[in-house]
């Protein structure tokens, strides 16, 4: 439905009634107003701006009326997301898990308790992926109306919900500290219910009882796969201040009525000033070796003041417990509890790069000139890595070698050196590595840390997201546990780790198949370690999905999301042999943040991970695991198609041609391919020269979630008695759907043709063709000539052929798949209207020399994919207002004061491109709204 208008003049009313038509397939062909309500909206709303029905005005109060109606919409289902967001019932709910933790035992003793209380079971890491799509005090604006028992009626006025710039990396970092502060918050409610409840059960045990069922994760900061702004020197001074707000949290949780612990709160006072000081001599720019030397010795010198072990506090802390008065014990045990998990810091810490990154050190250092990539020279890779493991000797790190080491993966490793020795000597770092293909990657990056000293301080993790490692993934861990040093390292640590990403692996193969291809994977894991004795550590699976359906995450339930990712018959597997595991799911900037925006969406989310760890999951009696051709098959099929869609030219060109325009700068990471020149432009000619966020954002906003849809129609029209049969029976297929369900609300062909047509010369010449003006004629024209030199309409309208055939089909097995909200399709409609209004101003810009290689066609080309800031930019310069008439006395009788020749340019052309660029860019937002996330 749409919001209420009624306050918007009555032509809309009239214009904007199709809208709420139920949306039905489009026929091919011209898209006319009588087949396309979509593009007839957009056509009839330039029509009354043109008769001056409507004003501009108007549109801007139509289109907040709709964002902020999305905004609501948005806001009730994030409270929904978490199954209300009140702090009672959430506490209600922590006590519940813990008296089934009691219930769960084998038998009923404190050892038995404490065994099922004090191992991680899960972790909540906190990445700074570019989804801080909305400004800082609109997110916060949208968690507390999410916290509310009953969320508003009405969204809080914003004019804009835009960012004013993108986020730098102190602005995320700091967004995300205060998330995990927040979680922090939440796991110290569920470590207080387990605690009351274990002193209820064991009165005379329960104070040497320390619960880390879960924690807090982080890679802000230390994330550089992709990036080359984050130095050695930003990484450790951002894990500096980690450490900085761990101390002084558990500084002021000491802070009790009736504790006398001076010692303890010495310790702590001597360790923050010392940290304090480290802080403020961490260096700006490694140029200044003098102040990198006075960094170093404020690190080596302060070591022990500044604490580098946290369980160096425990028998303080337990001393101060036990002495402290009964009404400060608990609070005292959670304060322990949460920092003995934690380590010397308010999370742990994760670290990433590229595979490319691992390898180009590692030949470098070994002079290995072979290409891991080439399965021809993998074996004899796998066999110098492995003498090479047998041989390798640490050598000494300092932090002049980190000044001069050239190498990513080198100084990665020697900051992990710098971290391990003076910052957390116990908590061990996690090493993520991206686009791992082979066991190669995982015994290089075990022989550069051993070679830099941290083999044992480091959990290497191989990131399995591409096609190729989703589907050879078993060969890859298997390649590294044939050899003994991996084998190895895996008993000392204790743990293995993988990872598993679902954006990457979602927009190249699908994204329901990408969730089957990594069940699969996972208990393909289990059998190889099985196979390798390998049974008594620990597996971690990593989970990096987002917020969004585009990055795999669930879009109805918190408690749906965490079982979509962990499946009851991978967790029955696994719990039925014995082997212990653990899974970690990540929350994604902006939007993963405001899971935990409020304490009590925070408190929310936690119970919910609470519930999902401890309580009975089921049976393993779903049907689909009794299909298991039906599942090869069904899911072969929509890799097929998609991988088909991936490599079509005009799935390219519909990304590149103004999509990238549609969305403001959403993160400090560069929004291209560190490895791709031709990302940088807005034309791109191949999908991975985007990365997977700003892929599936323009996806959402031009109306067609594909990496969610495409190939579901081919797959269902294999087996349609099966599919509907499954969809209603089986709880792990009906969850999948759940994404096409959440996919087919949110994108609409009729959209996507609009903007097909819109890209048509075709479309332009016919309306030239009706068009009595010249003026206007001559316009459309230009539109057309223009159009054409960007070559993409043949392509597109193949691609939309290969997308509507497949969406008929997917209708044709799914008689019930929801269809578009209608706010959604006016708000497509009227940025189509704006984006001709926008095109129509350009060919009124009067004729100019080229300029620095700027030409009037240049500029064209850059108008039509909407690149207005930087057409503006060009604007400036070329066409100056100057500075206008001055009002000073020149002792002269006054002249003829005249306006800067192209002001009226200006104010009636650039100006007005301007406004209604930022109007297309506000839809974006509102459009985000509906879907629940960005990209």
């Amino acid at each position: 439905m749409l919001p209420d208008l009624s306050s918007l003049p009555p032509r809309l009313g009239a214009i904007l009634g199709s809208m709420t038509e139920p949306s039905e397939p489009s026929r091919m062909g011209t898209v006319a107003e009588g087949t396309n309500p979509v593009m007839a909206t957009a056509l009839r709303l330039g029509e009354s701006l043109d008769k001056g029905e409507l004003t501009y005005d108007d549109i801007r109060t139509l289109i907040r009326t709709l964002r902020d109606d999305a905004f609501v919409s948005r806001a009730r289902r994030l409270h929904r997301y978490v199954g209300g967001a009140t702090l009672d019932a959430s506490r209600k709910k922590l006590k519940a898990v813990a008296a089934q933790v009691v219930e769960n035992l084998p038998e009923h003793s404190f050892s038995a308790y404490s065994s099922a209380t004090d191992s991680i079971r899960f972790a909540a890491v906190f990445t700074a992926h570019p989804t801080f799509a909305l400004s800082n005090p609109a997110y916060a604006a949208l968690a507390q109306c999410a916290s509310t028992e009953m969320p508003p009626e009405k969204a809080p006025f914003f004019e804009t919900h835009r960012r004013a710039a993108p986020p730098t990396l102190e602005e995320e970092f700091t967004l995300a500290a205060q998330a995990i502060t927040r979680a922090r918050d939440a796991i110290d409610l569920l470590c207080a219910a387990l605690l009351e409840t274990a002193e209820a059960n064991w009165p005379e045990q329960w104070r040497t009882l320390i619960p880390c069922p879960v924690i807090a994760t982080s890679w802000v900061g230390y994330d550089t796969d992709g990036r080359t702004d984050i130095g050695w020197w930003d990484t450790l001074r951002l894990r500096l201040r980690m450490k900085l707000f761990q101390l002084m949290r558990l500084e002021q949780q000491i802070a009790h009525e009736g504790v006398l612990a001076p010692e303890l709160s010495e310790r702590l006072q001597n360790a923050i000033t010392c940290v304090k000081e480290q802080i403020s001599a961490a260096p700006n720019n490694p140029s200044d070796t003098q102040a990198v030397a006075h960094f170093a010795r404020l690190m080596v010198e302060g070591r022990d003041r500044a604490l580098c072990n946290a369980t160096e506090l425990t028998k303080l802390l337990q001393h101060a417990i036990d002495c402290a008065p009964p009404s400060a014990r608990l609070p005292l045990a959670v304060a322990r509890a949460g920092f003995l998990s934690h380590g010397l810091g308010l999370a742990h810490t994760h670290v990433r790069l590229n595979s490319v990154q691992v390898h180009n050190f590692v030949r470098q250092k070994l002079n290995l000139l072979d290409d891991p990539s080439n399965p021809a020279h993998r074996r004899a890779l796998l066999n110098r890595v492995n003498e090479a493991l047998d041989t390798v000797e640490p050598v000494p790190v300092d932090f002049g070698a980190l000044l001069n080491d050239p190498s990513t993966a080198g100084r990665l490793m020697m900051t992990i050196a710098q971290i391990t020795k003076y910052v957390d000597t116990q908590t061990p770092v996690r090493f993520l590595i991206a686009e791992t293909e082979t066991g190669y990657t995982l015994l290089s990056a075990l022989w550069a840390a051993t070679y830099f000293g941290v083999a044992d301080k480091i959990e290497i993790s191989p990131l399995f997201e591409t096609e190729e490692a989703l589907v050879n993934g078993d060969h890859i861990v298997e390649e590294a546990l044939r050899s003994p040093a991996w084998r190895e390292y895996v008993r000392r640590m204790g743990r293995i780790c993988f990872q598993f990403g679902y954006s990457d692996s979602g927009r190249y193969i699908g994204q329901l198949a990408a969730s089957y291809q990594i069940e699969r994977l996972r208990l393909r894991i289990y059998d190889l370690l099985a196979r390798w004795k390998l049974t008594d550590v620990t597996v971690v699976f990593f989970d990096t999905h987002g917020e969004s359906i585009g990055r795999g995450a669930h879009p109805f339930r918190m408690s749906d999301r965490l079982a979509y990712l962990s499946p009851a018959h991978v967790r029955a597997r696994f719990q039925s042999s014995g082997l212990a595991y653990r899974e970690e799911a990540a929350f994604q900037g902006g939007d993963g943040y405001l899971l935990f925006g409020t304490p009590e969406l925070a408190c929310a989310t936690l119970a919910t991970i609470a519930e999902n760890i401890y309580m009975p999951f089921g049976q393993d009696e779903d049907p689909i695991y009794d299909h298991p051709d039906f599942s090869a098959d069904f899911f072969s099929s929509v890799i097929e198609d998609m991988t088909g869609l991936v490599e079509d030219p005009g799935y390219a060109a519909l990304l590149g041609a103004f999509g990238p325009s549609l969305i403001d700068r959403s993160g400090s990471r560069p929004p291209a391919r560190q490895s791709s020149e031709s990302a940088t432009r807005t034309r791109i000619t191949h999908p991975s020269q985007l990365r997977a966020i700003l892929n599936n954002a323009i996806l959402q906003q031009l109306g067609w979630c594909a990496n969610t849809l495409q190939g579901l129609g081919a797959a269902a029209r294999r087996h349609p008695e099966t599919f509907e049969t499954l969809n209603t029976s089986s709880p792990r297929f009906h969850r999948a759907l759940d994404f096409a369900r959440h996919a087919l609300a949110c994108s609409d062909d009729k959209v996507l043709k609009s903007v097909v047509c819109l890209l048509d010369p075709g479309f332009w010449l016919d309306r030239a063709t009706e068009e009595q003006d010249s003026k206007r004629r001559g316009f459309f024209l230009t539109i057309m000539r223009d159009l054409e030199k960007l070559n993409l309409s043949a392509e597109l309208q193949t691609l939309f052929r290969r997308i509507q055939a497949d969406h008929l089909a997917l209708r044709e097995a799914w008689q019930h798949a929801p269809r578009t909200e209608p706010r959604i399709r006016l708000l497509h409609a009227i940025r189509i209207m704006l984006i001709e209004r926008i095109w129509l101003l350009a060919c009124r810009i009067p004729f100019f020399m080229p300029r620095g290689g700027f030409s009037h066609d240049a500029m064209m080309q850059q108008i039509l994919c909407l690149d207005i800031p930087t057409v503006l930019k060009n604007m400036r310069d070329i066409f100056p207002t100057g500075s206008g008439p001055s009002d000073l006395d020149f002792f002269e009788p006054r002249g003829p004061r005249e306006e800067g020749i192209y002001v009226r340019e200006h104010r009636d052309i650039f100006a007005p491109m301007q406004e209604i660029f930022e109007l297309v860019r506000e839809i974006s937002i509102a459009v985000m709204h509906d879907i629940g996330a960005f990209g």
